[in-house]
């Protein structure tokens, strides 16, 4: 099976459309959500990004036949959003990746899921710490979720690999990094599961590496820090996670250790202290995975009505270079959400809008 052959109609549409510029997870959602399908969303697109005064950008079909052969040939598959095999629990997040490409066992994430995080240049003793915790969740039946960095990741996948584990990576599915957990990588793949959400050949370049981390948190109920800075990658994971209303756990440190103070500072801030895999399932037992099941209708059914020339002259007017919450613009523009989404949703087409971490927008450089 190669090229158009391994996904239907539909499913090339629906690959089209997230690798195409100007697109991402959040106006992919939107799209489908407005049109019904993201084929009718790819036929609307000239017709929305000139109401945004530009025109739109689309991916190559051959790029997308490329990059299937090449899904293909590493032995991976893909999964979407809004099909069958999805994981429950990211796809209740707002930005939830519309394409997935995995290898091995989905069934994982049916199950019980908590992250386990921390720092790349972690001590001995908290790499130790790790992976007995990881151990002792495989051991309850839990899957353990990181990212196969260096350090705390490394630790929590050797520590679960024998009960399930799953590796959430910023590269294309056949890039092993950091070098070293080649081995490693190949070990969760064919034992348990690999995620990634870029293309095949994609370098794990710095910008992926927020993606990856929101895809850990979603996709699991909980996410537990060990040992991480004050401004590590680590806490990025836990901010998330508590954005999409999932627990924040961290294990405690010395005071004088750096690499503690970023667990410290989430404990004084309300994470639930950690202190063995009995204190983690305290926390997430009284939520039952398998009341969690993917929507029977993927999208919700478009949003109602459109915008009128006096509201998109009003958020053209309220829109500038300094980011601005959409609530903001909403309540100032006296416009429905509705209205407002659709205004936004053209000006990214047509490449005049950026979207922003915490919900804002600005105009494009």
């Amino acid at each position: 099976m190669t090229g158009a052959t391994a996904l239907d109609a539909e499913g090339l549409a629906h690959l089209r459309l997230i690798r195409s510029p100007r697109i991402g997870p959040v106006s992919f959602r939107q799209l489908v959500e407005r049109f019904g399908s993201a084929t009718a969303a790819i036929e609307a697109l000239p017709m929305l990004a000139a109401r945004g005064g530009g025109k739109p950008a689309l991916a190559d079909p051959h790029r997308i036949v490329t990059e299937i052969d090449a899904v293909v040939r590493a032995g991976a598959r893909y999964v979407m959003l809004g099909r069958e095999g999805y994981p429950a629990l990211l796809a209740m997040t707002e930005s939830a990746p519309p394409v997935l490409i995995v290898r091995g066992d989905l069934a994982l994430l049916d199950r019980t899921a908590i992250a386990i995080v921390g720092a790349r240049n972690a001590s001995a003793a908290a790499c130790r710490f790790a992976r007995m915790l990881a151990h002792a969740l495989g051991e309850a039946g839990v899957s353990v979720v990181s990212g196969l960095a260096r350090g705390i990741d490394t630790a929590a996948h050797q520590g679960s690999i024998e009960r399930g584990t799953v590796g959430v990576i910023a590269s294309g599915i056949d890039i092993a990094f950091p070098p070293e957990n080649a081995a490693l990588q190949e070990r969760v793949a064919s034992e348990g599961l690999l995620l990634a959400e870029q293309p095949p050949g994609t370098e794990p370049l710095a910008r992926f590496f927020p993606s990856r981390n929101r895809i850990i948190a979603g996709a699991t109920l909980g996410t537990v820090v060990v040992e991480a800075a004050p401004r590590s990658g680590s806490l990025i994971t836990a901010r998330l996670a508590g954005e999409a209303g999932r627990e924040v756990m961290a294990v405690p440190g010395s005071p004088v250790d750096p690499r503690a103070q970023g667990c410290n500072l989430l404990i004084r801030e309300g994470a639930t202290l950690v202190q063995s895999a009995d204190d983690i399932l305290e926390a997430v037992r009284p939520i039952d995975p398998r009341a969690l099941r993917s929507p029977a209708v993927p999208f919700g059914s478009a949003p109602p009505g459109d915008a009128d020339a006096g509201e998109r002259a009003a958020l053209h007017r309220l829109l500038g270079p300094v980011p601005v919450a959409v609530d903001e613009l909403i309540r100032q523009s006296g416009a429905t959400p509705a209205a407002v989404q659709l205004v936004l949703l053209e000006l990214e087409l047509a490449g005049r809008l950026e979207r922003h971490a915490g919900g804002r927008v600005s105009l494009a450089d």
